[in-house]
C-alpha cells in the first residue's frame, strides 16, 4: 500500500477550489472535496492508475469527474509514496 503525501501546493489548490465553490454552493463544495479525497485514497492501492505524462518525468495524471466537468490531479509515484503535486478544475488555465 502506497503512502499519500500532499505537497503544499496541492493543499493550497484544494483550499482555493473549495473556497471558490463554497461561495456559490456549500453543499457542492463539500461534495467536491469528498470526490477528490476518495480519488486520492484510491491511489493508496492502485498508484499506477493515472496516465503517465509524456514529458519525460514520472508525473501521472488522473481525471476526477465532477458534475459536467472534472478536476485534474497530478502526482508522482515513487518508492511506495504517492506525492500529490497539484489539483485544478478542468475549466481553469493550468499554467
Amino acid at each position: 500500500m502506497a503512502r499519500i503525501k500532499w505537497r503544499l501546493e496541492a493543499v493550497q489548490n484544494i483550499d482555493r477550489l473549495r473556497g471558490f465553490l463554497f461561495a456559490k454552493d456549500p453543499g457542492a463544495a463539500q461534495q467536491a472535496a469528498y470526490v477528490i479525497y476518495h480519488a486520492v485514497k484510491r491511489l493508496e492501492d492502485r498508484p499506477e492508475i493515472g496516465r503517465p505524462l509524456s514529458d519525460g518525468t514520472k508525473r501521472r495524471e488522473i481525471i476526477i469527474p465532477f458534475g459536467a466537468s472534472a478536476y485534474i490531479l497530478r502526482y508522482v509515484f515513487e518508492n511506495d509514496n504517492v506525492f500529490v503535486l497539484r489539483i485544478w478544475h478542468s475549466r481553469e488555465n493550468k499554467e
